[in-house]
């Protein structure tokens, strides 16, 4: 037995050492948990960087260009083909060199770059808006209003969509809904939207379907919450990680659609500069003139490619069966 003071009994009392910090549970945010599995996709970040450098060129392609000294995309000159009227290739002054009238083919590519970006963004903002809205009222009221927004969506989806959107280009080349409908960009984000927003309400009603049934909105039925508070306070906030994924796809949709439609000669105004409409000017010369065609090609590939890599990589960061 231990004779010891009460004292040294107490400062002989063996004390719990353990590391604090290393007790500590880390809590972290979802927007935490996302950023975290995201930063180790390396593919995706350089992905994602490539985005960013897209989209930069894009606001400010009319001051790049004038930064890199390069002529207008619509100047045309004749001293820059060759003696026999051919565009000249790729130089110090011209690094995308010409084409067959003389305007500078990088010059056209940055401009072109807006417009892509342009008709993409705007399009898809508004067929997410359109489809999500349907979406979720399709499948939370389920019924009759189901059933009509349903067979809507089918007979859209039955319709051969590039054929359905050049004979409204095609109709609307003088302006459609008594002027509404400009041709030029206005018809093209019109065409795309009218034909793309049944896959998204298509998606998002599959999600309202098993969300609707869930506990937390049989509990605010329960308490009296109006429709439109189960709606877009319960089930909207859940849809968040679908919305973000299927929008990354399809802005990279988006952009084949417009250049599609501008190589068929139903896209944007001619004077304005666009990828689709440079291929299609290429293909008459592609074989004197390989750059006319290459560039644009180019700058179309390693967008469609940037985006589409990013949303796979958004879609596994979003999932919450990733590892830590």
């Amino acid at each position: 037995m231990s004779t010891g003071s009460p004292e040294t009994l107490l400062e002989s009392e063996p004390v719990d050492t353990t590391d604090e910090s290393a007790a500590e549970i880390a809590a972290r945010s979802p927007l935490e948990l996302f950023w975290g599995r995201l930063r180790r996709d390396k593919v995706a970040l350089i992905a994602l960087t490539i985005v960013a450098i897209m989209v930069f060129i894009g606001i400010f392609g009319p001051l790049i260009v004038k930064l890199l000294g390069l002529p207008n995309p619509n100047t045309q000159n004749a001293n820059l083909l060759d003696d026999f009227g051919s565009p000249t290739g790729p130089s110090s002054a011209h690094p995308f060199g010409v084409d067959e009238r003389g305007r500078d083919v990088l010059s056209r590519v940055i401009y072109g770059t807006r417009i892509s970006l342009e008709v993409a963004f705007i399009s898809t903002a508004l067929i997410v808006l359109l489809g999500v809205v349907l979406g979720m009222i399709a499948g939370y009221y389920r019924g009759w209003i189901d059933t009509g927004l349903s067979r809507t969506m089918d007979l859209m989806l039955a319709f051969p969509v590039l054929v359905l959107a050049v004979g409204i280009g095609v109709a609307c080349v003088q302006g459609c809904l008594g002027g509404a409908l400009q041709p030029g960009l206005t018809v093209v984000i019109f065409v795309i939207v009218l034909t793309s927003w049944p896959y998204m309400a298509r998606i998002i009603r599959g999600q309202v379907l098993s969300l609707r049934e869930r506990e937390f909105v049989e509990a605010s039925r329960s308490l009296g919450a109006p429709d439109r508070r189960i709606i877009f306070r319960e089930i909207l906030p859940n849809l968040v990680a679908p919305i973000i994924v299927y929008s990354t796809v399809l802005v990279p949709q988006n952009i084949l659609y417009e250049a599609a439609l501008s190589f068929l000669g139903v896209g944007v105004d001619p004077s304005k500069p666009s990828w689709g409409a440079m291929i299609s000017d290429a293909t008459s010369v592609f074989q004197d003139a390989w750059w006319f065609m290459t560039f644009p090609g180019l700058a179309l590939l390693i967008t469609v490619l940037a985006f589409n890599i990013v949303g796979d990589g958004l879609q596994d960061a979003l999932n919450p069966r990733t590892s830590k």
